[in-house]
């Protein structure tokens, strides 16, 4: 049906992000994503080929664990 391919939708936690979208989401410029990646502190990437992804539930379980508390 090609009205529901036109229709938002909403994200799903299982919804691969660049990491263009990671920085937006978080707000920080994509060379803190690569220094973040560098150091081993980033979220858990997944490498399709030379592509890197997110997975938005990972993302989310990161955020929750740098939370100040």
């Amino acid at each position: 049906n090609l009205t529901s391919m036109s229709e938002p939708t909403q994200p799903n936690n299982d919804d691969l992000l660049t990491v263009a979208e990671l920085a937006d989401l978080l707000g920080v410029p994509v060379r803190t994503i690569h220094a973040w990646r560098y150091r081993g502190t980033a979220p858990p990437g997944i490498r399709l080929g030379k592509h890197l992804r997110f997975r938005r539930s990972a993302v989310e379980t990161w955020i929750d664990q740098h939370e100040d508390r």
